[in-house]
């Protein structure tokens, strides 16, 4: 299976999107208007290996909601994920049984390679 889970409105989403293309038989699931289910969330967390790897502290709403001042579990990552797409540290891409999270260079790097071997 292969499947990006990313933010429409989001630029970065959108240029990495564009530089994964082609994108054919790669589902897109645009986390705003289709949010994404608890079932999905604890298959991204089960091959991330925590919760904690999916979730973004760059989201406006974290030190709105003072989270930083917090000591966060495993639970108030995933609920807070789910709460807030905001919270999902993205794009998330699916290939195969691998999970490539975020937008550093090197993960795009290698979620381009796991998509187009």
């Amino acid at each position: 299976m292969k499947k990006i889970y990313h933010l429409g409105s989001c630029s970065t989403c959108k240029r990495i999107l564009k530089e994964l293309e082609p994108l054919q038989g790669v589902q897109l699931q645009e986390i705003k208007s289709e949010p994404m289910t608890s079932t999905q969330l604890e298959e991204m967390a089960a091959l991330s290996g925590s919760y904690e790897s999916l979730f973004s502290k760059r989201a406006m709403l974290y030190r709105e909601k003072e989270l930083h001042e917090k000591q966060l579990s495993e639970d108030d990552y995933k609920s807070l994920i789910l709460e807030h797409y905001t919270f999902l540290k993205r794009p998330v891409v699916l290939v195969d049984g691998q999970i490539f999270v975020g937008n550093s260079k090197k993960v795009v790097q290698a979620a381009k390679e796991a998509l187009h071997p």
